[in-house]
């Protein structure tokens, strides 16, 4: 192809592109972070729930299972804040949500249905709303919409580097390591 059509057709595919959005800039991490974690969930078998490494400098450290209960605790804390409601959850003495999310089956419920109100949240993000500080944020340092949304997401991150490791530490690769498909495909 020619330079100069090259750089036509380029053009004309950026100006169908629907302007970027607050919103539609914070979905696509969040919608990435969310298909990683949801996949390594899927990926640890049920009888590996309870796995914690003991060996090192590991001592109470949270199992898998509270490792995926305290993502989706902080995510519906910072959500709910975001949307300005109380969140739907209890986060317990140190984040790990409700004990009655006991089963693999409800510890991924409980996941996916803390990244489904992290949607809603971002999705009411606009540059109007992005930087007004909230009233009641759970974190001091995080006080606005743009910084959960942002914490939201930083956050899911740290904890799958470390659900990952614990995957590998019994034998299993990471979804996201044997070539899956891309993590964040364009939204309809």
């Amino acid at each position: 192809m020619k330079p100069t059509l090259y750089f036509l057709f380029a053009g004309s595919l950026l100006a169908q592109a629907p302007p970027p959005t607050v919103a539609r800039l914070y979905d696509g991490p969040l919608t990435s972070v969310e298909r990683q974690l949801v996949g390594l969930a899927e990926a640890m078998p049920a009888d590996k729930y309870n796995f914690a490494p003991k060996d090192g400098s590991f001592a109470n450290v949270r199992t898998f299972a509270e490792q995926i209960r305290h993502i989706a605790t902080v995510n519906y804390m910072c959500a709910a804040a975001v949307l300005k409601e109380k969140s739907p959850v209890e986060p317990g003495p140190i984040e790990n949500g409700p004990d009655t999310n006991r089963t693999k089956e409800q510890i991924v419920k409980y996941l996916k249905d803390s990244f489904a109100l992290g949607h809603q949240a971002v999705a009411r993000l606009s540059a109007a709303n992005a930087t007004v500080p909230l009233l009641n944020p759970p974190m001091l340092a995080m006080n606005t919409p743009l910084a959960l949304a942002a914490w939201s997401c930083a956050h899911a991150w740290d904890h799958y580097g470390q659900m990952a490791a614990y995957l590998r530490l019994n034998g299993i690769v990471p979804p996201a390591s044997v070539g899956q498909p891309a993590a964040n495909p364009p939204r309809k």
